[in-house]
């Protein structure tokens, strides 16, 4: 459906559920939480042990009863249940103290693009939970392409690159709309995955859940490009506790499959769109948003592929949301955007 910014106005906040982390907008008064999308749940009992970044601290470290859990996977709620637990834990006392007591009457949500209805539908049945008459559904797309500050109001092409931690989407917007759009189910966690298999084949070292931390400041860092990284694991024969050298250069290399996908993605949209659009796009480039936007090589591999400009938004972690606020707070032009409403 389409859904004006007259309506998204009359919201009163602005959630991103995220795979990796879930973050809220409140009007007037900005972003009120950013945490991990986690939950620690005591399996026998049912009860809920801590939520955000303290359920991240207890990852890979606590007891067999004691789980830690993800009730949001690639932007679509899983859990429903835990989900509603999860966010009213971590959004309650924040809204009521910024809110003074006063009742949520709308929220607007982002969901990834082409969400199923189940999806949607779950999205809007975890916020009407904590007390929502009404919930927006918004592309993802949109939301990020006004959070980094694209012209997307105006009758040119603007192109974006949402990198989350579980899915990557790309689009090409015009006039609020999506001209055309691709998702390919390859992120952050992805490019993990290929690290942690990396080492474990020519280091034969398993990390632990925090153990790639020291390797990704090596890896963001361009000054550091080619030299080694000390990384901290398992022995895979002797289970005993090791430390190697990693060469970045190498990893670099073992991260270069899976990204791939993305420059495919890019080139099915960009043949998607009608050449006036496309001879936009090699003016503006292709700007790159979301919490791995910033994976070490995806900008300049996309630059050769493309032959265009690649520019990476000044946060791109936060671009959805701050984007979704920027529409409740009024601060764009009218338009109209392409978006599912419940």
């Amino acid at each position: 459906m389409t859904l004006s910014l007259e309506q998204l106005s009359r919201c009163t906040v602005a959630v991103d559920l995220g795979a990796s982390r879930t973050r809220v907008y409140l009007k007037d008064n900005g972003l009120i939480v950013d945490e991990p999308s986690l939950a620690a749940v005591n399996s026998r009992t049912g009860s809920l042990i801590a939520v955000g970044s303290l359920a991240g601290g207890m990852a890979g470290r606590t007891p067999e009863h004691i789980k830690v859990v993800r009730p949001i996977s690639g932007g679509t709620v899983v859990d429903i249940d835990m989900a509603q637990r999860m966010l009213r834990f971590l959004v309650n006392d924040k809204i009521r103290r910024a809110w003074r007591r006063k009742p949520m009457l709308r929220a607007a949500v982002c969901l990834p693009h082409d969400a199923e209805p189940i999806a949607q539908r779950a999205a809007v049945e975890v916020l009407s939970a904590l007390g929502s008459r009404r919930v927006e559904l918004v592309d993802t797309l949109i939301a990020a392409a006004v959070g980094c500050g694209l012209p997307v109001e105006r009758p040119e092409a603007t192109m974006i690159v949402v990198c989350g931690a579980a899915s990557t989407q790309v689009a090409v917007l015009s006039l609020g709309a999506i001209v055309a759009a691709e998702k390919v189910a390859i992120g952050g966690d992805a490019i993990d995955y290929a690290v942690i298999q990396h080492l474990r084949s020519v280091h034969e070292l398993m990390l632990p859940s925090q153990g790639l931390h020291p390797l990704h400041l090596a890896l963001y860092d361009p000054a550091r490009m080619g030299c080694e990284a000390e990384v901290r694991g398992r022995d895979v024969a002797t289970g005993l506790s090791r430390t190697v050298l990693v060469n970045t250069a190498h990893v670099r290399e073992a991260i270069h499959t899976p990204l791939t996908a993305v420059l495919d993605a890019i080139g099915r949209v960009l043949r998607e769109c009608p050449p006036d659009l496309v001879a936009d796009l090699a003016e503006r480039g292709i700007m790159l948003a979301g919490g791995s936007a910033r994976l070490p090589g995806l900008d300049t591999m996309i630059e050769q592929a493309t032959g265009m400009m690649v520019r990476i938004a000044d946060n791109p972690d936060v671009c959805s949301v701050l984007g979704l606020g920027a529409m409740i707070e009024g601060k764009i032009k009218p338009l109209h955007l392409d978006a599912a409403r419940s």
